[in-house]
């Protein structure tokens, strides 16, 4: 599990990340900040991302439609059982971009689903357990639901998979899942 040096060295970044995003997104270059925990199989993560929103409106139905925005992430991970032996851990970076659509309110509160299908590049190849993706590039595909409050703050989780596509073999794939809070500027 993280230990409490590195999850004050999150929240320090997580803060510093919000105070940077907050004072581009004035000049308007991004339009939330997100933070995401979670894990998988002997994997934890911690996941920072900056959002712009694509303002559209596609398939109008009810009060709902499709929308979109662009996801810039950076993640660090932590492998328990690196190479297949227990106790060994590696630390990664990931770096990722996505574009994400997803079924929203009109007034942009309240209940959503969102789903999309991005590039990611490891600092490392990752080789954890039994599990090998053999290439550092992995695409990156998700699905979430989530809230957005009145006051801003977005609530959520997401099921993440990173897999190489079948570029290279092995491609045993990484299952995440994710819970994310965010704030819209």
């Amino acid at each position: 599990m993280f230990s409490m040096k590195k999850m004050m060295r999150s929240l320090a970044a997580v803060a510093a990340l919000s105070a940077a995003t907050a004072a581009h997104a004035a000049d308007g270059y991004f339009d939330s900040s997100s933070v995401e925990v979670g894990g998988g199989e002997h994997v934890q993560v911690v996941r920072l991302a900056v959002q712009k929103d694509w303002n559209k409106s596609w398939l109008p139905t009810s009060g709902y439609h499709l929308n979109g925005y662009w996801d810039a992430n950076v993640a660090y991970w932590r492998a328990n059982q690196w190479l297949d032996q227990q106790g060994n851990t590696k630390d990664l970076a990931v770096v990722g971009i996505t574009p994400v659509f997803r079924w929203e309110a009109d007034n942009k509160l309240g209940f959503y689903a969102d789903a999309g299908i991005g590039a990611a590049v490891f600092s490392s190849v990752y080789r954890n357990t039994h599990r090998q993706l053999s290439t550092a590039f992995e695409f990156a595909d998700h699905v979430g639901v989530g809230y957005v409050f009145a006051n801003k703050w977005e609530l959520g989780a997401r099921l993440q998979h990173y897999s190489n596509g079948g570029i290279k073999k092995p491609n045993g794939g990484v299952n995440l899942l994710l819970l994310k809070a965010a704030y819209h500027y």
